[in-house]
């Protein structure tokens, strides 16, 4: 039986300061209708779902990538993070941006992607190696919507309020969203 590594302190303290973990709902959320779900009913940690719904990304009218492969990540107070396979991306529009990186506490370390139209702007990033709980995030990237045209099943995305979160906001979220004015504190 393999054992599993216990992370290290900072780790482990960056994992548990988060207050809210999807188990209730905090007052100032919004109700969701029927066919809505709220943001607050996401866990922390975080999970992965599969979505089988046509994913587009394009950079002015020029496709940058189409699936139907895509992994949703899902964290409670952000809209839903999609990450499409590389083998659905034309990889040849974007060069890797090799002086920035970052660090989640949850997925590990990020590298980060341009358009080669714009080398300067990040656009998405990738997980080259994550940690084990995320390993499926390997070999796909996220999209930032606040640079691109997004669409999921035919409808153009809204971007969630940030220059760090990508989350995707559908029709069918509810929030508020991390990454609003006043929700420097989650």
């Amino acid at each position: 039986m393999k054992k599993e590594k216990t992370p290290p302190k900072w780790l482990q303290k960056a994992r548990e300061s988060w207050d809210n973990t999807g188990t209730k709902r905090p007052p100032f959320a919004i109700k969701p209708e029927k066919g809505q779900r709220s943001v607050w009913d996401f866990p922390r940690p975080p999970i992965i779902e599969k979505l089988d719904k046509p994913v587009l990304v394009k950079h002015a009218g020029k496709l940058i990538a189409t699936t139907r492969n895509t992994l949703t990540v899902l964290e409670t107070a952000s809209p839903p993070t999609y990450y499409l396979p590389k083998s659905d991306i034309h990889m040849e529009l974007l060069i890797l941006m090799p002086q920035k990186t970052s660090l989640c506490e949850w997925k590990g370390a990020a590298l980060y992607w341009a358009l080669k139209t714009m080398p300067d702007r990040p656009v998405a990033w990738s997980y080259p190696k994550p940690f084990q709980e995320f390993a499926a995030l390997q070999d796909h990237l996220a999209f930032y919507p606040q640079q691109l045209e997004c669409y999921v099943d035919g409808q153009a995305v809204t971007a969630q309020d940030s220059e760090f979160y990508a989350g995707w906001i559908t029709p069918d979220l509810t929030g508020p969203f991390k990454g609003e004015r006043g929700t420097e504190h989650w």
